[in-house]
């Protein structure tokens, strides 16, 4: 009985040493394809890591108190969460090989730095948020604040509001990792990866609060970039002619800063999640413009500045008032907004595209 028992132990252990022997030769060949590139590497160790995909709760929160933390909200606040919620469930699928890649392969590449920061706190301070005056008008904003639009949105169906860009292939980073490479090129005919997709957030928080808004992604700067206005002049008297009813057009754009080596994004930070700062802009006619209605321009674009900082604070840089025409004499409710940078992630400047939808929604409906 006692060989039997030793020639049993026997089997088992060299069973066990045999499938422990093959176990470490797959790791051994497959771990080093594991970190054969940057994004390969990132997928490994979240499989290490996370378990079922989920995201833990931080040791110091639990479910009671994020509870408790979402009903201390205001009427406005809430509606803007529930936004927040109903957006993030449509999520677009996007291929970064189609356009631009941080985590692929730039062997042999510059790599260059992105800058963050938060740009306020110049210009003229009103209440809670500012104004970069470059004209020589002496603005007086609460006056301003205080005057009637020169348009009122009908309760109606129809299109009201209409979204164009003149620079539609501008486009962004689409990792926020502080770099990006010399071959990074910030413009792009696919409308996966370029400022429509912002315009489609606006689109769509404006069409969740009963404004009827259309979107126009018609490219105006591709394959010539001069003469990118006169084109988008005529797509919105295109549109204007269709829908009468229009009485707001946002020509929606992303700026840049900075230099070739170190470029500059704008952000802010709402309910824990990162953002593009925008900047509202509205022209001067000083006599050589033809915007004879500047002013209403104006109005518009200062009650949009006051009420998006209101909802969202940080989200703006200060309102642009300066010379320029930029297509605002087609109507009483023309503005250009800025959205982000070319350093900003394409993520983040569809976010701010998705609060922007709510703070116009409320100058629309106030």
């Amino acid at each position: 009985m006692k060989r039997k028992g030793n020639f049993l132990w026997v089997v088992r252990g060299g069973c066990g040493f045999i499938i422990i022997f093959v176990a470490v030769l797959c790791i051994s060949a497959r771990f080093p394809k594991c970190f054969s590139n940057a994004e390969t590497a990132v997928l490994t160790a979240a499989s290490f890591t996370l378990s079922d995909g989920t995201v833990g709760i931080p040791d110091d929160e639990t479910e009671e108190t994020r509870e408790t933390e979402s009903d201390d909200t205001t009427p406005t606040e809430e509606k803007v969460n529930k936004a927040d919620t109903d957006y993030q469930e449509e999520t677009v699928e996007r291929n970064w090989d189609d356009y631009y890649n941080t985590y692929s392969s730039h062997e042999g590449e510059e790599q260059y730095v992105v800058t963050e920061k938060n740009l306020t706190g110049y210009g003229t301070k009103y209440e809670n948020f500012y104004v970069q005056n470059k004209t020589d008008y002496d603005l007086d904003i609460g006056e301003m604040l205080k005057a009637p639009l020169g348009f009122e949105m009908e309760d109606t169906d129809e299109i009201q509001v209409l979204i164009m860009h003149t620079h539609t292939c501008e486009s962004y980073l689409d990792a926020d990792e502080g770099i990006f490479y010399e071959s990074f090129y910030p413009r792009t005919t696919n409308n996966l990866f370029n400022v429509t997709q912002v315009g489609d957030a606006i689109e769509q928080s404006l069409k969740e609060n009963g404004i009827g808004v259309i979107h126009d992604k018609t490219i105006h700067d591709y394959p010539s970039y001069n003469g990118s206005y006169d084109r988008s002049l005529e797509t919105i008297y295109s549109y204007i002619k269709k829908y009468p009813k229009i009485k707001v057009v946002l020509d929606i754009h992303r700026d840049s800063l900075g230099t070739e080596t170190d470029k500059t994004k704008p952000t802010f930070t709402y309910n824990g999640k990162k953002g593009a700062q925008i900047m509202i802009m509205s022209g001067y006619d000083d006599g050589t413009l033809e915007l004879p209605d500047w002013n209403y321009n104006l109005r518009f674009a200062l009650r949009l500045q006051q009420k998006t900082e209101t909802m969202f604070p940080g989200m703006t840089r200060p309102l642009n008032f300066g010379y320029f025409n930029y297509n605002m004499n087609v109507n009483t409710g023309s503005l250009l907004v800025e959205f982000g940078t070319d350093a900003n992630t394409l993520d983040e400047a569809v976010y701010s595209g998705k609060l922007f939808g709510q703070s116009l929604s409320k100058v629309l409906q106030s």
